[in-house]
């Protein structure tokens, strides 16, 4: 219980005035003997006046995130309502040049009521082969999904991914899921990658499952031709291609939210996805690269520079910190 100033006063009286000892009185009073020998060393030493209700103050901590960056935090989150915390967490670190973790975004989304639900449910599926790929182009994955056009029927989309960086090469919208339209998407992957140069000594082995066009001998012939190599996952493994299998079921959970009415259309909305999902999207995985700077190489010097970023930050707080101890008159 709180006493305000005057109550304080009253109780001093009462015991400077009790005949049963200061012990007895204050347990009369139910008032704890320290506390009440604190308000009467006040009292001495500065009268009434001292017995005023002090306010509490509140710890100041070096580390504490300034208001305007937690309003800058709330900004950019209304702005790119489809990234998380922690995407959110990196995008201002790459884009502002000042470090904030994710479990701070995460915080301050929530006192702002900001955090939402994820829209979709990730596929479980194993993250690592036994053993991983350790460059770009050392492999690709290969699956195809299905999804409908309204009045036209099913189309299917053929995606190959590279599999270190999860950057995806080429896809195409099929009427079919025939060989002609794997080799057609591999195709497109090999110019894009480049890695039919001369200079280019190993060729990537491509993973696909055991589907009717991926088993075919004209598809053998072809990968041969091209120098590749084929491997299919076991039956009824889903971990072999989790990967693309996640990255089809993102994109899905996505486009599903609209109806499409011509072919075109729905091109459209895919070409937007890939583009955002290679270039725009923070892959956690990749420690919170997109796949684009992950396949092109960019990787290392953006992790440097935000380790770089971490460090002046935390330096300026701490200075910030210590010239308000030392100043406090000037803080506002």
């Amino acid at each position: 219980m709180r006493y305000s100033q005057s109550e304080k006063m009253e109780i001093i009286r009462i015991v400077e005035t009790s005949s049963l000892g200061v012990k007895r009185t204050l347990a009369e009073l139910d008032i704890n003997r320290s506390t009440f020998y604190g308000w009467y060393k006040r009292y001495a030493e500065g009268g009434y006046d001292a017995l005023q209700v002090q306010r509490s103050h509140r710890r100041r901590f070096w580390n504490a995130i300034p208001p305007r960056i937690k309003q800058r935090v709330v900004n950019t989150a209304l702005e790119y309502v489809e990234k998380s915390p922690r995407e959110l967490a990196w995008y201002l670190t790459d884009t502002q040049g000042y470090y904030i973790s994710e479990s701070s975004v995460y915080r301050i989304l929530k006192a702002h009521n900001l955090v939402t639900s994820p829209n979709y449910t990730v596929l479980s599926a194993k993250d690592r082969f036994e053993h991983p790929t350790v460059r770009v182009n050392q492999l690709w994955q290969t699956d195809f999904t299905y999804l409908k056009v309204i009045h036209w029927g099913w189309y299917y989309l053929s995606t190959v991914m590279d599999d270190y960086s999860r950057y995806i090469l080429s896809w195409r919208l099929c009427t079919t899921m025939s060989t002609e339209d794997v080799k057609a998407t591999v195709d497109e992957a090999i110019a894009r990658s480049g890695v039919d140069h001369a200079y280019v000594r190993h060729r990537p082995r491509l993973l696909s499952d055991n589907g009717p066009c991926y088993v075919s001998g004209e598809l053998k012939r072809y990968l041969a031709d091209q120098g590749f190599r084929h491997t299919r996952g076991k039956p009824y493994h889903p971990m072999t291609q989790g990967k693309i299998e996640r990255y089809h079921r993102s994109m899905k959970s996505i486009l599903l939210l609209d109806h499409y009415y011509s072919p075109d259309d729905l091109r459209a909305q895919i070409a937007a996805f890939v583009e955002h999902y290679n270039n725009q999207r923070y892959h956690e995985s990749l420690d919170n690269v997109t796949p684009s700077d992950m396949y092109h190489g960019r990787a290392a010097q953006i992790i440097e520079r935000r380790k770089r970023i971490k460090r002046e930050t935390i330096k300026k707080r701490r200075t910030a910190y210590w010239k308000a101890v030392a100043m406090p008159e000037c803080v506002t």
